[in-house]
């Protein structure tokens, strides 16, 4: 029988601390020193922007806000009156901080828009107004005619089809245990990519929306039709936002839910934290609402949770930091839902930066989704080669918990899919056809590369319906012979 402490210790008396004149190294044992060659150089602190949250006053560079002070600027009733809302208010504003063509612009993007404007102090000062045409935070929120390009053939209002999954108004019932209620179609902010643009928000020259606005008795019958499904176990309280719910109906809503036998979670869905931080230190009443319904989700032992959208680094300051901090101290999860944009988190450095600065700041990066296929923002949209590339680039440089992933909110309503799940990819024709089995058996999905990103003679036959759906009918024949495979023609 052999005695392993025994030996264990002889083996450690044979390391001895280096005698004068000696290297660590030369005592290591050689395979340990081969492997201490290939361990990463170290890096600088200073280089770990991603931790970095510097407490300036950056909203001061503005003449407009040059006297305002932070107490002002952190109170969150301040942030709300103060929104812009039109483009002679956001000039008035700016004034000769942006380029004096930049307002005529806005006004014919305002004009072809599916959303309406409004826009927070807080972003208002975080964009670029000396370079506002390429600043990722304008692209967001701001429409610029000049740079809008002509929507898809297959581009829709609804393209995720929710309407058309809906048992009752302002629910969503698509996947099997989880739904999507909306209770209210307002937000802190209108961002131009929205998917709900729909029935978010005021009516535009281009849309008249659907009315979902605060209705007791629609929350009512969304209610019991949760109730009367045993098998929906996860609820989504969206809109608008839950930030535009006043704290009662917050707390209401939350507690009415998870007094659902069935109900085991629940998600409270906002941009808040990404456009205006400022609610969660300041409007005490909001949250303590979300506390209480998180303490009485755990007593119970359910789940309560905040899905957020911060799509780029630049939107993370320092008033964010301490937001989130709040929340983690009161025991609040966090995830992160980003949407990939051309011009705004299209590239690896940024997506990473992304990730990384989400993660410090104990935010969970959950999703990034390619862009829907939304009518009007044709120019936010990127190809799926293009996700698939920064997925490959983001899996492994960070933990995999910290990892997010890469889907397609399928247009139809086939739900969310793995971006690397396709059942046939052309990138010539920008055409992919997936399948959401446990959705819609049966039933393909198909997801298009905007046409700005094809090669010219696929533009041209884009532009042609007869050979739009020629390329379509080639795809669903081929998807139906080549399962998952890439077609590079």
């Amino acid at each position: 029988m052999i005695d392993t402490a025994t030996t264990e210790r002889r083996e450690i008396s044979k390391i001895s601390l280096p005698g004068k004149g000696q290297s660590t190294l030369e005592q290591t044992p050689r395979r340990e020193y081969q492997s201490l060659q290939h361990v990463r150089p170290p890096v600088s602190f200073e280089s770990l922007t991603h931790g970095q949250f510097p407490e300036e006053e950056f909203w001061r560079k503005l003449p407009a806000y040059a006297d305002i002070d932070r107490e002002t600027f952190l109170d969150y009733k301040w942030q709300s009156r103060n929104s812009k809302t039109s483009a002679g208010r956001l000039k008035k504003l700016i004034g000769d901080f942006a380029p004096a063509e930049f307002f005529t612009d806005l006004e014919q993007g305002l004009s072809k828009a599916p959303m309406a404007l409004r826009i927070s102090p807080y972003i208002i000062s975080l964009i670029d107004w000396e370079d506002p045409y390429n600043c990722p935070l304008r692209i967001q929120f701001v429409p610029i005619g000049n740079r809008l390009l002509e929507d898809h053939p297959n581009t829709h209002l609804d393209s995720l089809n929710e309407q058309g999954d809906s048992p009752t108004p302002g629910l969503t019932h698509r996947y099997f245990d989880k739904a999507l209620f909306l209770p209210i179609n307002t937000c802190p902010v209108y961002c131009r990519f929205c998917t709900r643009s729909y029935s978010v928000g005021m009516d535009t020259e281009e849309v008249s929306k659907v009315s979902l606005r605060v209705d007791y008795e629609r929350w009512k019958k969304a209610f019991e039709y949760i109730e009367s499904r045993p098998e929906l176990e996860d609820i989504v309280i969206s809109g608008g936002d839950a930030y535009n719910l006043r704290a009662d109906q917050l707390e209401e809503i939350g507690l009415t839910l998870l007094a659902i036998p069935n109900v085991r979670r629940i998600r409270v869905a906002t941009k808040g934290l990404a456009v205006m931080p400022q609610k969660i230190l300041s409007d005490k009443k909001w949250l303590q609402a979300l506390t209480t319904v998180g303490n009485h989700a755990r007593k119970n032992h359910k789940d309560m949770a905040i899905h957020t959208h911060f799509n780029h680094p630049k939107e993370m300051t320092w008033i964010s930091q301490q937001a989130l901090g709040v929340l983690h101290e009161r025991g609040i999860t966090v995830r992160n839902q980003a949407v990939m944009q051309r011009g705004v988190n299209d590239e690896v450095d940024t997506m990473i930066q992304l990730v990384r600065r989400l993660s410090y700041i104990n935010v969970h990066p959950y999703y990034v989704y390619v862009c829907d296929m939304v009518s009007g923002i044709e120019d936010l949209r990127t190809s799926l080669s293009t996700a698939l590339n920064i997925e490959k680039h983001v899996r492994g440089s960070t933990a995999g918990f910290n990892t997010p992933t890469f889907v397609c909110d399928l247009p139809g309503g086939g739900g969310k899919r793995s971006i690397h799940s396709y059942e046939y990819y052309n990138q010539d024709t920008g055409i992919a056809v997936y399948t959401a089995p446990s959705v819609k058996a049966g039933k393909l999905f198909f997801y298009f590369d905007p046409i700005h990103s094809l090669s010219e003679q696929s533009r041209l036959r884009w532009s042609d319906p007869v050979e739009g759906q020629r390329m379509l009918d080639e795809a669903i024949r081929e998807s139906k012979t080549s399962s998952s495979t890439v077609d590079l023609a």
